[in-house]
């Protein structure tokens, strides 16, 4: 399934500004796949002596932002199994802030993020390839808001290349 066939009636407003950043010749699982390939290319490649750095007091480490991906991948793909198996009930939204302290992610090395972001895309992988293209196309309500299957998969693609972006211009 090409990203070129999802509506725009498929996600609101909020999730546009990370589905944008996938290109409209994605196709989903393959762009799961290299885009797991970037991500741990891409953080293998910040020198250690920058992974706790957070360039605000306030802001997240780059250790943290990549737990958030991690974590932000798993909510969205528990959201996308409900939908792509036509539960409709609603789906509340988190509060991503609440998540790093508990997280943990300053105590654990950066080869163990990797690993726990390389298991988590590897399920979600294979729950994707596991889902009908019909089902795909399920809508459900997360956040108060429409969005399909499909956006939810998408979506996590788009979302880690948004925090390398800010890591690039911010961290680096």
């Amino acid at each position: 399934m090409l990203k070129s066939s999802l509506q725009e009636t498929e996600y609101n407003g909020y999730f546009a500004n990370y589905i944008y950043l996938v290109d409209d010749n994605t196709e989903l699982i393959n762009g799961l796949t290299l885009n797991k390939d970037e991500i741990i290319a891409f953080y293998k490649a910040i020198p250690e002596q920058k992974h706790d750095y957070k360039y605000e007091s306030n802001k997240w480490s780059i250790k943290e932002v990549l737990q958030h991906i991690i974590d932000t991948e798993r909510i969205f793909m528990y959201r996308f199994l409900r939908i792509a198996r036509n539960d409709m009930a609603p789906l509340v939204g988190f509060d991503q802030n609440i998540y790093i302290l508990p997280s943990e992610a300053s105590k654990k090395s950066m080869n163990s993020l990797l690993e726990e972001f390389k298991v988590t895309r590897e399920y979600s992988i294979n729950l994707v390839s596991s889902i009908s293209e019909e089902n795909l196309k399920n809508i459900g309500i997360a956040s108060d808001q429409k969005i399909s299957a499909r956006a939810c998969a998408f979506l996590i693609i788009g979302h880690s290349k948004w925090h390398n972006n800010i890591i690039k211009e911010r961290y680096l």
